[in-house]
This record gives C-alpha cells, sequence and structure tokens, in this order.
C-alpha cells in the first residue's frame, strides 16, 4: 500500500543525493586532462581584445544589417572554435572580439573573409626558388608542385580526383570587391589588370613579376570571373587559374579528423545537391588536370584529377595541425563574411581589476551569508543547522556542475556568473523559509512536530516549485534576450534554481522528516518548535479537539 501523501522514505532520497554526488565528482576528478576548478572568463583570468575594423568596397559605411550578419558569423566562428568565454559585440563599425586565457592568437583569424572558389590551374604549378634572383623568370610550366597542403575529393571506388573547365551554364557567384579607400582600391584594380587578364602574355608577365612573400591586395577581393595568377598559402609556389567554376556556397558542411589508416589530419568538404552535381560534371570533364581550391585569392591546394568524382566529397589534406584543421573546417563551415575586416588593435586585457572586484563581492557575500546563518541558527536551531547543511550541498554540486560545464561546454564563470549564484543563494534560502514556516502552521494547528513535516511539505511544495518556476523562466528570458555577460548572469541563476530543487526535494524534507522522527532531536529545546507547540496544545485544548470554532 503507497505511503499518504507527504510521507516518504527519507534514507532512500538522501541515499540518491549521495549518489549523485559521487556520480559528479568521480567524473570531476578521474576524467579531463585539466584540474578540477572551474574556467574563468576574461575577467578574472586576463586574456585579448582584438578590435576588427569593418570595410566596404567604395570605402562608406558599413550597414547596420551588414555588420550584425558578420557578429553573427564570428559569433557562430567562436563557438565553432571552441574559444571558450569569448564574446563578439558591436562597438559602431568596429566588432569587438574578447577571448580569455591563452587563446588570443584564435581571435586574430575570426576576420576572415573565407571566400572559397574551385578554379581550374592551367598547366603546373611554378616552385619558388628560394633565393629568387631579382627578376629571374620562371616559366610557367617549369617545375613540380611543392609539398604541402592538397585538395582533393574523398576517394570512391574509381579513385577520382578533380580538373578541367566549368560545365556550360554553371553559374559563378561574384565576391564583392573590398577596399578601405580610394589609394587601397587603386592597387586593387592595378593588380587585377595585371594578375588577372585575359591575355597570355600579360598572364606571363604577371606569372614572372609576382612576389609571393610581398602583401597580397587580391586577398578576397579576386574577381571569380576572371582568371588569376596567383600564389599558394605558404608562398612556395605560383599558379595559373582559370576562372571559378564552383563557389564555397556549394560546400554544405566541412569537418577535420583523421585519414583512415594515417597520422595525417584532413577537412572533409561535403557539397550541397548542386555542388555535387557540379563536381562530379566537372570532375569527369577534366581527368588529368588539376583543380585549385582557392581560398581567400591563395591556393590552399591542387590536386590531380584521377577519374569522374560524383559522389560530391572532398578531401583538403596537407601538413595540418589537429588546430589547424579544426580552425580551416569550422571557417568553411560558417561561411562567408558579408564584409572585410582587418585587425586594427589587438591588446592584452589584465586580470587584476576583476579579480579585485571578485575577491571584493566574495567577501560581501560571505560576510552576507555568515548573517543569514547565525540569524537561522538563532530563529530556527535545528533547522537552522540544517539550512546551512543544505547551503553547504548545494555549493558542492554547483562546484562540481561548474567544472563539468566548463570542460564539456567551455562554460567561463566571470563576475556577472558570480552575483548570479549569489542572487540563487537567496532564493535557495527561500525555499527552506517557505518549507520550515508551513511547518510552524501545521504544529500551530495542533499537530505534533511529526505529524506537521508531511502535511507541510505538501503545501510548501506547490509554492517551492511555483517560486522557483518564476526564477527559472526569468533566467531563461534574460538569456535569451541579453548579450554579453548578462547571459552568464542570466545562465548561473537558471542553472542554481534547478539545483536548489534538487537539494530542496533530496536534502531538505528528507533530513526534516528525519529530525521529527528523533526523539532526541525533535525535543521542543533543539527544535525552536518550543513556543509554536505550546500555541498549538493550547489550540486544541484539553479535550485534544481545537479549541477556535472552525479551525
Amino acid at each position: 500500500m503507497a505511503p499518504p501523501e507527504g510521507h516518504i522514505s527519507p534514507w532512500r532520497y538522501l541515499a540518491t543525493f549521495v549518489g549523485i554526488i559521487a556520480v559528479l565528482y568521480s567524473v570531476v576528478f578521474f576524467t579531463g586532462d585539466s584540474e578540477p576548478t572551474p574556467e574563468l572568463g576574461i575577467d578574472l583570468q586576463g586574456g585579448t581584445r582584438v578590435t576588427l575594423t569593418a570595410r566596404t568596397p567604395d570605402g562608406s559605411e558599413p550597414t547596420p544589417e551588414q555588420l550584425e550578419q558578420a557578429r553573427q558569423i564570428i559569433d557562430e566562428r567562436v563557438n565553432g572554435l571552441g574559444v571558450s568565454g569569448a564574446e563578439v559585440v558591436q562597438e559602431g563599425a568596429n566588432l569587438i572580439i574578447t577571448v580569455p586565457g591563452e587563446e588570443g592568437e584564435q581571435a586574430r583569424t575570426l576576420g576572415q573573409t573565407a571566400k572559397l572558389y574551385f578554379r581550374k590551374v592551367v598547366g603546373q604549378p611554378v616552385p619558388v626558388q628560394p633565393p629568387a634572383p631579382p627578376g629571374a623568370p620562371a616559366a610557367p610550366g617549369g617545375g613540380q608542385p611543392p609539398p604541402g597542403g592538397d585538395v582533393a575529393p574523398a576517394p570512391d571506388p574509381g579513385g577520382s580526383q578533380p580538373q578541367g573547365s566549368p560545365p556550360q551554364g554553371l553559374p559563378v557567384p561574384v565576391a564583392p570587391q573590398q577596399a578601405v579607400d580610394p589609394d587601397v582600391a587603386a592597387e586593387i584594380a592595378r593588380a587585377r589588370e595585371l594578375r588577372q587578364s585575359t591575355d597570355p602574355q600579360q598572364q606571363q608577365q604577371a606569372l614572372q613579376q609576382l612576389d609571393c612573400r610581398a602583401s597580397d591586395p587580391l586577398r578576397g577581393n579576386a574577381d571569380p570571373d576572371l582568371p588569376l595568377v596567383t600564389c599558394n598559402q605558404d608562398g612556395t609556389a605560383k599558379y595559373l587559374l582559370e576562372p571559378a567554376f564552383m563557389t564555397g556556397e556549394q560546400v554544405a558542411n566541412a569537418t577535420s579528423g583523421m585519414r583512415q589508416n594515417t597520422s595525417a589530419y584532413v577537412v572533409n568538404l561535403d557539397f550541397t545537391n548542386r555542388g555535387g552535381d557540379i563536381w562530379g560534371q566537372w570532375t569527369a570533364a577534366n581527368v588529368g588536370q588539376l583543380a585549385g581550391i582557392v581560398l581567400d585569392g591563395e591556393v590552399v591546394s591542387a590536386p590531380e584529377v584521377q577519374g569522374a568524382n560524383p559522389t560530391g566529397r572532398s578531401e583538403i589534406s596537407g601538413q595540418f595541425t589537429q588546430a589547424e584543421a579544426q580552425e580551416l573546417a569550422n571557417v568553411l563551415k560558417y561561411g562567408s563574411l558579408p564584409l572585410s575586416f582587418e585587425s586594427s588593435e589587438s591588446q592584452t586585457v589584465s586580470p587584476t581589476l576583476g579579480l579585485a572586484s571578485l575577491q571584493a563581492g566574495l567577501l560581501a557575500g560571505a560576510v552576507g551569508l555568515a548573517v543569514v546563518c547565525v540569524y537561522c541558527l538563532f530563529y530556527y536551531r535545528m533547522l537552522g543547522l540544517l539550512t546551512i547543511l543544505s547551503l553547504v550541498l548545494s555549493g558542492a554540486v554547483v562546484y562540481a556542475v561548474l567544472v563539468l560545464l566548463g570542460r564539456w561546454i567551455g562554460f567561463t564563470l566571470d563576475l556577472a556568473g558570480v552575483a548570479g549564484f549569489i542572487v540563487a543563494i537567496g532564493i535557495t534560502a527561500d525555499s527552506f523559509v517557505v518549507f520550515f514556516e508551513r511547518l510552524k502552521d501545521e504544529i500551530r494547528e495542533g499537530r505534533t512536530f511529526r505529524s506537521a513535516v508531511p502535511h507541510g511539505w505538501v503545501r510548501a511544495r506547490r509554492t517551492i516549485l511555483a517560486g522557483d518556476t518564476v526564477s527559472f523562466l526569468a533566467a531563461v528570458v534574460l538569456y535569451v534576450l541579453a548579450v554579453g555577460e548578462v547571459k552568464g548572469f542570466a545562465f548561473t541563476l537558471g542553472m542554481a534554481t534547478v539545483l536548489d530543487l534538487i537539494v530542496v526535494f533530496l536534502v531538505t524534507h528528507p533530513l526534516t522528516v528525519v529530525i521529527s522522527q528523533s526523539k532526541v532531536l525533535s525535543r521542543p529545546s533543539l527544535s525552536g518548535l518550543g513556543a509554536v507547540q505550546r500555541m498549538g496544545a493550547a489550540r486544541m485544548g484539553p479535550t485534544g479537539r481545537a479549541a477556535v470554532k472552525g479551525a
């Protein structure tokens, strides 16, 4: 037979909580390669702040829509790169990226345009001989491709890989030209006139004159509808490329990983349905040719097409580290920016101010918590001691969850998050007060301590659930609508509210039941309920029934 409502087996609930604590801390201490401490935000551990200045093709001010779209894409790149605790905010025509810890170098690459095009290589790449004699000509057909990155279709039963001129009727998207002022625009125009000419003699001249060590004005500004003379990413070879036959927008997904049976890291490209059709037609028509995969005007790789590849997959390989492969995959996956950006400022942020603020906040929180504990002990006695124990156990759960969230999703604790936890302590204490005051109400009605606990819990439970639900919904709304550090406040407030329910249901209520069932612990002198019990006894009267009409 099921027990009456409110009556529970307290040790079962307590055992469940002990199991949760054991699992959490087992995962904390026996998994992960980092110290069992929460990850800290930029205001607590310092980091890097990078300012990206937007550029438009005609030098005009970028529109708010362009800046917001760029901010969203860069924010996605931040998350994709696993840069924990970073934030991207708009400030005028600039985007400000703040990155905690030692990950500042990653932030400097987040503003690249990442325009990806597929172009046919004319002839063979021209190796750059270091040191190259000044003015020495380089024949486009001489030399072999330098070692390094390769972009190739994923192996299939036919062993296909790319090459050739674009199939008829396939549209080629036009990349926006980018310039910050008239001088830069003139430099880009001169580079196009020389390096994107359709005249074969001009193309050979461009191959001879191109310096792969110099800054490239066509980086991200090359016209995909015209031929292109350019270098590979490491500057070891020059290429003459035909107009683009496919754009990176036809790449559906990009992932990094290790090639099977090797230790080489690669980036795998999956094409859209249309992209797969274009790729299959192009590879079928260009067996034996070279396909150049061009990222921001530089050749990432130029594999030879060994056969038709209708599978709609390709692979970028080379001397990548794991981090480099992951970075390239995420940049390609999250798309091109609507604007070009240059890193106008990069500075190191000191954690000194944040740590001082944290120490002051923790000191204030500790003083306030101590006052609350003293008041609870004075007012509730044994139940006040139970309140303190519940707060300590709640803190233990919160700490373990913070460590695990930092490892799994890159969550970082900043000053706003600390404020969220301090507010949540008040919410947790409110839950205890609601339960204990409801318990006193039951005793005033004439019930014994032991009988009042299940009845008081049934009535208090609704209030506790309603209050925590409102707090949690408020935190969710704030998290969805807010930006920056306010999100951290909302996240910690919502998380602590949920953990409050776990502690109240699995610890506070069961321990109150244990105290009420103990003859020693339930004595009025220890429980602090003596005055309330005398009021209840007076209300019941000598007959054991309520002495007040209507009670």
